[in-house]
């Protein structure tokens, strides 16, 4: 055998080496292969020891009263009867409410606060303010701001649909009364006083009309 078929006899041995063990590193492919599992859907699945609990406590009602309680209950079914009914926003129209109709009392304004106001209540209002002016008596006063406002109590009828919410304020304001003659015969203007007082307000939820009226005045 000559040197030429033995140096091709080595070649090819050596070809068929380096084919066998690249088929072992690389493998074969042969037709449709499958795409690669995501890295993800090899990981171990980790079973959670806790359940997922949907909804909860709703905060626009449990920061202003406790959880579970009749109030909460009521405001809770005022929200059924009405799914645009949010708490905080009502009582950031009773912190407006309660300077507009104070200081429109104060100064015997009722026509504007008239939408606002029940029929009992503008009557004792007017009341008030007619037996005030009969005396001659004047009031300068000065609405300063609010120490407090809190929600005191809510109630629903479910059969009416009618809730109240009564409010709790403090407020700070500076009042003179006058009489006739313009003298002083209350209050300094100088000085700040605090008035406490609970208001109640109340609607028909799911009415047309998105205005609550004042029904009750306490302290």
């Amino acid at each position: 055998m000559n040197s030429s078929l033995i140096q091709l006899l080595v070649l090819a041995g050596i070809a068929i080496f380096l084919i066998l063990k690249l088929r072992s590193v690389l493998g074969t492919r042969d037709g449709f292969e499958k795409p690669p599992v995501p890295l993800e859907d090899v990981r171990p699945r980790v079973k959670r020891d806790f359940e997922v609990i949907e909804g909860g406590p709703d905060r626009d009602i449990t920061d202003h009263v406790a959880d579970g309680s009749e109030a909460a209950k009521a405001l809770a079914a005022m929200k059924l009867a009405e799914p645009g009914f949010s708490v905080n926003t009502f009582l950031q129209g009773a912190r407006g409410a309660y300077e507009m109709i104070l200081m429109s009392f104060e100064r015997g304004e009722l026509d504007a606060i008239r939408p606002f106001l029940d029929d009992e209540i503008e009557a004792a209002f007017a009341q008030a303010i007619q037996a005030r002016e009969a005396e001659g008596l004047t009031i300068e006063a000065t609405f300063v701001g609010l120490r407090e406002l809190a929600l005191h109590n809510a109630t629903f009828n479910r059969e009416t649909n009618r809730a109240e919410i009564s409010v709790r304020y403090v407020g700070e304001l500076t009042s003179v009364i006058r009489n006739k003659a313009g003298e002083v015969i209350e209050g300094n203007a100088k000085e700040i006083k605090r008035q406490r007082d609970i208001w109640t307000y109340a609607r028909v939820m799911g009415s047309s009309d998105p205005n609550w009226q004042l029904v009750a005045t306490g302290d």
